[in-house]
């Protein structure tokens, strides 16, 4: 059947479509959109090295949604043939731009400005592009200055989304689907050799954690993995450090015995109590310093010198003195601080590990560990694809981690001590 009006595009794409189940999707979108495409040319990569390419014609009623699906097309790697330079348009004002401003994806981007492709820095998700010069970088809205270059519409754009590796770390088994028909210790036999991996590169790893911790049990275990090095990192609110230091002082988490698992009497007042003494000594860090936290999370943490970032809601109590309570600035906070993280480890805290998410590129690993299925289902469809679910209880999990660094790291001592012989 022909269209009484047609509108048509030619796209490339390039890279492992097959395997990465790309190719799929390219078609998908297109019959989404209302469209039609006709595959041009596609060569088959051959090898586990060798990239396929795609060209294709696509075809759609109307000019608004060849735009659209142009644009849903941009993050599975595909884009217009034609090698023309961006657009680009002056901020009105601060904070607000052209309305067919390009959104951000998390994946490497690059534009072309003056026939050469530039690479974007810092790729994030819902973020605007800005070109200075030479160079382009991606900015969230509320950062763009009046009078600034920012690239509109969907020329002169290449995205190169992550393209699945051929089951490097067996991960392969647990990212089709989030179930709980896993044993645990075979996930985090896999998370063990990613944390090991980026070590020996010189990664970075964050830790993006919740309450959940303390009240499970896992304040032991995690305060192992600060003291063997794996923590580089520690992102969360204000509600992990005030029962950490609860649990330090009183020995309990939410008025409960962590040892009896009963409530104990009046401990109900304990987490006040624990945020008037971090306030009388006047933070986190004094009260170390003054021998007055002496164990738990926050206190291993301060003394390893490793960085962290309390970000405070509206439903903190105290807060303690180290929590940012400025939102803006604690998003600030966090984007400044995993700057350069190969991996993240989200531990049972659903707006934190969204937020943190939205801010990593999607060559950062990311592991998402909770007890509910959906946590890691939303971090999925918001678009941090590279998000590897363990849905398992938080305690049990860190046990496992710790249990099973000790022995790893055991493993590799022997062998190295073996070699010096």
């Amino acid at each position: 059947m022909t269209r009484a009006t047609e509108y048509t595009e030619i796209i490339e794409a390039t890279g492992h479509l097959v395997d990465s189940q790309l190719l799929n999707a390219i078609f998908d979108k297109v019959i989404e959109r209302g469209g039609e495409f006709d595959v041009l040319q596609f060569e088959l990569g051959r090898t586990n090295e060798a990239f396929s390419h795609l060209k294709m014609k696509v075809t759609v009623s109307d000019q608004a949604g060849l735009h659209q699906l142009l644009e849903d097309l941009m993050p599975l790697g595909a884009h217009p043939a034609p090698e023309h330079d961006a657009e680009l348009r002056p901020a009105e004002v601060d904070g607000v731009v052209a309305s067919d401003f390009y959104s951000t994806t998390n994946h490497h981007t690059h534009v072309r400005h003056c026939g050469q492709w530039v690479a974007v820095s810092a790729p994030r998700m819902d973020g605007v592009i800005v070109v200075d010069g030479g160079r382009a970088s991606c900015r969230k809205l509320r950062d763009v200055r009046k009078g600034e270059q920012v690239v509109c519409g969907v020329d002169g754009i290449r995205v190169s989304p992550e393209f699945r590796e051929r089951d490097r770390f067996g991960f392969a088994f647990m990212t089709s689907d989030v179930s709980t028909e896993r044993r645990v210790e075979v996930s985090v036999a896999k998370v063990v050799t990613m944390m090991q991996h980026v070590k020996s590169e010189g990664g970075r790893i964050a830790f993006v954690a919740g309450p959940v911790v303390v009240h499970s049990g896992g304040v032991d275990y995690f305060c192992d993995l600060v003291d063997r090095g794996y923590v580089d990192l520690l992102l969360s609110g204000n509600a992990l450090a005030v029962h950490d230091v609860e649990r330090a002082l009183y020995g309990t988490s939410l008025g409960v015995d962590l040892d009896a698992g009963v409530a104990v009497k009046e401990g109900h007042r304990n987490h006040m109590r624990a945020i008037n003494v971090i306030r009388r000594a006047g933070g986190l860090r004094e009260a170390v310093a003054q021998g007055v936290l002496r164990s738990g999370i926050m206190h291993d943490v301060i003394v390893r010198n490793v960085d962290y970032v309390l970000a405070g809601s509206i439903r903190d109590d105290g807060p303690l003195p180290d929590t940012v309570m400025d939102l803006v600035n604690a998003q600030d906070r966090y984007a400044e601080a995993l700057q350069d993280v190969s991996m993240v480890v989200m531990l049972s805290t659903m707006l934190h590990s969204i937020g943190v998410g939205n801010m990593l590129p999607s060559h950062v690993r990311v592991v998402c560990v909770d007890i509910n299925p959906a946590v890691v289902t939303k971090l999925g469809d918001r678009g941090s694809s590279q998000t590897v679910g363990i849905v398992t209880d938080v305690g049990l999990f860190l046990h496992q981690l710790s249990t099973q660094l000790a022995t790893a790291d055991d493993k590799a001592a022997t062998q190295v001590a073996a070699t010096r012989l």
